[in-house]
């Protein structure tokens, strides 16, 4: 029985070494080039590789029901409105499920930046933290900068329209 319980248990361990291993490689660290996945908006639209190419972009994780994330995304939308026309992305990233729940929270507060619920993919592209809102920066060459969390003042938002002029680190 004990020879037993230790093979399952070593097997287990492997598994979630192996696991483990696997989910830390994934995200990109500062400095590295971001593989983009391709996400869905909740305006059924694509973001992906493509639409980041050249711009710098800035990636915020948040929910509908924190208070902390509507007032870092009041400074976000600010952000998104004043990079139109820029070499800046800005791209939310809801951790809800329900995608109309989404939408509907999205519309009543004046959000016009592209939304996805696509998390997975780009928490593992990006950073694994679940803390939210969580601001991930990324310069005009495809690199992680910044892994940014908590709310963040206006001006520190509105601060990172700066991206859009820097050339990114070749």
């Amino acid at each position: 029985m004990m020879k037993r319980r230790r093979a399952i248990g070593a097997l287990v361990a492997a598994a979630g070494g192996a696991y483990r291993g696997a989910a830390a490689a994934a995200p990109a660290a500062p400095g590295q080039a971001v593989t983009w996945p391709e996400v869905t908006p909740i305006d059924g639209s694509r973001f992906g590789p493509a639409q980041a190419e050249g711009r710098a972009l800035v990636v915020v994780f948040w929910s509908t029901s924190c208070p902390f994330c509507r007032r870092h995304n009041e400074h976000v939308e600010k952000l998104h409105r004043a990079a139109a026309g820029r070499r800046l992305a800005v791209l939310g990233v809801a951790r809800d499920r329900d995608v109309a729940a989404v939408r509907r929270h999205a519309r009543e507060h004046g959000y016009t930046f592209p939304i996805t619920t696509d998390q997975a993919p780009l928490a593992a592209a990006l950073s694994a933290r679940r803390i939210i809102p969580l601001t991930v920066t990324v310069d005009r060459a495809g690199r992680l900068l910044q892994v940014i969390p908590g709310e963040m003042f206006e001006s520190d938002v509105l601060e990172l329209m700066q991206l859009a002029d820097k050339e990114g680190r070749t």
